[in-house]
């Protein structure tokens, strides 16, 4: 197909240009078509929800979206679309930016001939760039079944001997084991340490690992004796989670009581810098746990930030305006979340407000914590 060609050409010399995509993978970028591993119907945002881009109704608008450097939304609603109209209402399985796959690929470090074991196989595309540069054993782990079967199949059209596994990518998949290096390409809350067990001592595990508020740092642990997984925050990724760490889903409809009763009062701390900044929400997300955050534009430039816990039922609002100085601020329930998120980003702003790459984290078998700097400075939740 010479219009795939040419997107893909472009895609390649974007990330070329913009040093995400690294010479030792470009070759295998080349050789492995992105566009045979996506599902013939995606989907796009349009205003009113999720709407699907067939490839037999325009596929010069499905190819544009293959070879776009941006994520393609392949399942909705774990493969059964809400309504007639097959709008969907919950994304849960895409294919990753092409940047975001390439920098990743980066980051493992990766050498011909390792073992690897990727968590969430997706697409397959992924799999396929691995297989094709290193060409040792690569095993992917895919918890939904029908994706497993279709990525199963595109690797076995383009070529690639990857051993797809359908089942839970938390638990690894320890037949295959030891592992060189482990690459998952879901976010974890909590990082499973099967992952390190099954790791030789040495090797590498890549991680998009997220709080309930900030998704997503991107942690290198390197593995030690008894699985024990050591690593720091190298790169900002946002992934979907485990299926089995989904946790609970925002819906401002059911979520949001008690709205005549809310606590009212104003701030002049602009969210911004609190929740849009990397550094700063990783640090908050840190301190506070259960708190999800959803923001609603309007037309006229103002916005409404949303503090939501769906556990507890608590929740704050922020009405923001621009060129405003101050802020109304609405909360109700048991939490008072905007004042837990101003104190952690008081807490974050008297450490010296640290970047995002003096965070780490340690994995063993009993615990999962947080350190800045270093190992003895552990921060708790």
């Amino acid at each position: 197909m010479a219009g795939a060609e040419r997107l893909a050409a472009r895609m390649i010399a974007g990330l070329t240009e913009s040093g995400e995509l690294a010479p030792e993978w470009r070759g295998a970028f080349e050789k492995v078509a992105r566009h045979q591993f996506i599902p013939d119907t995606v989907w796009v945002e349009d205003g009113r929800g999720l709407a699907p881009v067939r490839r037999e109704e325009d596929e010069t608008a499905w190819l544009e979206l293959c070879y776009a450097d941006d994520a393609v939304i392949t399942q909705v609603d774990d493969g059964v679309p809400a309504g007639a109209d097959e709008i969907g209402d919950e994304i849960t399985s895409s294919a990753s930016r092409p940047s975001v796959v390439a920098s990743m690929l980066a980051a493992l470090d990766a050498e011909p001939g390792m073992n690897v074991l990727e968590i969430g196989t997706g697409t397959g595309w992924n799999a396929a760039l691995l297989a094709e540069r290193l060409g040792g054993d690569v095993t992917s782990v895919e918890v939904d079944p029908g994706v497993a079967d279709r990525a199963r199949a595109a690797l076995g059209e383009a070529g690639y001997d990857v051993h797809v596994v359908t089942g839970d990518g938390a638990f690894g998949h320890a037949p295959a084991a030891p592992f060189d290096r482990v690459i998952a390409t879901v976010a974890a809350n909590r990082v499973p340490h099967a992952w390190g067990v099954q790791t030789r001592p040495g090797g590498r595990v890549l991680v998009p690992w997220t709080t309930d508020l900030h998704n997503g740092a991107l942690v290198a642990f390197t593995v030690g004796r008894g699985g024990v997984m050591r690593g720091r925050v190298v790169g900002d990724v946002a992934f979907m989670r485990l299926r089995a760490q989904r946790g609970k889903r925002v819906s401002l409809d059911r979520d949001v009581r008690d709205t005549e009763r809310a606590r009212r009062s104003v701030t002049d701390l602009h969210p911004h810098p609190v929740l849009g900044t990397y550094a700063a929400s990783l640090a908050v997300g840190l301190r506070v746990p259960r708190c999800k955050l959803v923001v609603r534009h309007r037309d006229d430039g103002a916005y409404t930030v949303w503090l939501v816990d769906p556990w507890s039922g608590s929740w704050a609002s922020l009405d923001v305006d621009p060129g405003a100085a101050s802020f109304p601020v609405r909360q109700a329930g048991k939490r008072n979340l905007w004042r837990e998120v101003e104190d952690a980003y008081r807490w974050w702003d008297g450490l010296g407000r640290p970047a995002e790459t003096r965070w780490g984290l340690i994995v063993t078998a009993q615990d999962h914590w947080t350190w800045l700097d270093t190992e003895d400075q552990r921060v708790t939740r």
